[in-house]
């Protein structure tokens, strides 16, 4: 069990505090949201829904963070990736994340509601019980497919976005919610890859560890195929044109390259590279995606 380190500055709780909401993929689930916004509003949809949206989103992705770094302290603890995490390190005590994920959670459900509507907060908590329940608590400890299943909960973001404009959840957003949901496999996969170790060092039950490096270079491989083919089928299903074609096209053959070496080659070295690739890759996906609604809607909105 942790304890909290006596005499710890200010300063590095204040950090440790915002460890706990993982904001770089808080950030990165954020930017998924975007183009949603813009291609369910075929415009700017205004700065209180548009930027209470994100907010909301950012909030609930630090909610399910925080969650998951309760729930999972005792295995961050036990891998070299994370021992140094706020929780195993002692810098704060497991209450301190407990409490943060309720407050974050409190008030991006307020912050939805007010700048979107109820099914936009809905979405919103399902997807921080989701994360923190579903997967933290009851898969990933359980099934090589955690990943998959609990892929759904960093995939909720254009759900989100797509509710605060419209009041409903369209085709677009399913497409761009299975984007990310795709995605997830291969990206974490790559990780588990060069991080094999730790995973059986914790216990988890990663496919890697489960069913061979084979197997999973396998997975990996097929998943690309299948992401890179649903973000071709965006575009003329959400009206988008060359600027996101173009790009999807591009970054997407740069991912089955990669996704085909790491099979073909089996080394370390190319599962970091296919790791890394996967973040930047999802970055410039859907900011091209929103460049382009930019182009073909303008801000003007409804």
């Amino acid at each position: 069990m942790s304890v909290a380190i006596p005499h710890v500055g200010a300063a590095r709780r204040l950090r440790a505090y915002v460890e706990l909401a993982k904001p770089r993929i808080s950030m990165l689930v954020v930017m998924t949201a975007v183009p949603a916004l813009l291609i369910a509003a075929r415009g700017f949809p205004g700065a209180r829904v548009f930027f209470g949206t994100l907010l909301g989103t950012v909030l609930a992705a630090g909610s399910a963070a925080s969650f998951n770094m309760y729930f999972d302290r005792d295995l961050d603890a036990r891998m070299r990736r994370t021992a140094a995490r706020p929780l195993p390190a002692g810098v704060l005590a497991p209450a301190s994340a407990l409490g943060l994920g309720f407050a974050l959670a409190a008030l991006s459900w307020l912050t939805l509601e007010l700048c979107g509507n109820l099914l936009a907060a809905a979405i919103g908590m399902l997807s921080i019980f989701y994360y923190a329940i579903v997967y933290t608590v009851w898969l990933k400890r359980r099934t090589p497919q955690n990943i998959v299943i609990g892929g759904g909960a960093g995939a909720s973001a254009p759900l989100i976005a797509w509710a605060a404009v419209t009041g409903t959840v369209g085709a677009p957003a399913l497409l761009l919610f299975a984007i990310i949901f795709l995605w997830t496999p291969p990206h974490f996969w790559a990780l588990s890859l060069y991080r094999r170790e730790d995973y059986e060092r914790a216990g988890l039950p990663m496919l890697p560890v489960t069913h061979g490096e084979e197997e999973t270079r396998r997975q990996i491989l097929l998943y690309s195929i299948a992401l890179v083919a649903a973000t071709l089928a965006v575009a003329p299903l959400a009206g988008l044109g060359v600027v996101y074609g173009t790009a999807a096209t591009a970054l997407g053959a740069a991912f089955l390259w990669g996704a085909w070496r790491l099979f073909r080659e089996r080394s370390s070295k190319q599962a970091v590279w296919l790791f890394r690739y996967s973040i930047l890759y999802l970055f410039v996906l859907f900011v091209c995606l929103s460049i382009d609604a930019v182009a073909r809607y303008g801000l003007a909105g409804r």
